[in-house]
């Protein structure tokens, strides 16, 4: 599931964009796109590493937010099992 996005809606957006855009743009755009996403997702993955090490610079543990994530993990497992049970009936 992409942003609740369905297939048919995707199909529109890709057909106003190149009525937009043109169809010879589109792809410079796209090689845009992606290489902006990368950059924030290396800028990002960038200041983890930098607030981890500083963590353990200062001697704190950081253990514990690993086991919060499986537990919220677990948890969302589990209500969207749930959710996906109603859903069905309905």
């Amino acid at each position: 599931m992409f942003l609740f996005i369905s297939g048919g809606e995707i199909v529109f957006i890709l057909f106003i964009l190149v009525m937009v855009f043109g169809a010879d743009k589109l792809p410079e755009i796209a090689r845009g796109l992606g290489k902006g996403m990368r950059q924030l997702k290396d800028a990002t993955n960038e200041v983890k590493a930098e607030i981890q090490r500083s963590a353990e610079k200062q001697g704190i543990d950081t253990e514990f937010s690993k086991d919060i994530k499986k537990e919220i993990d677990e948890v969302k497992d589990d209500i969207e099992d749930f959710t996906g049970s109603v859903k069905r009936k309905l």
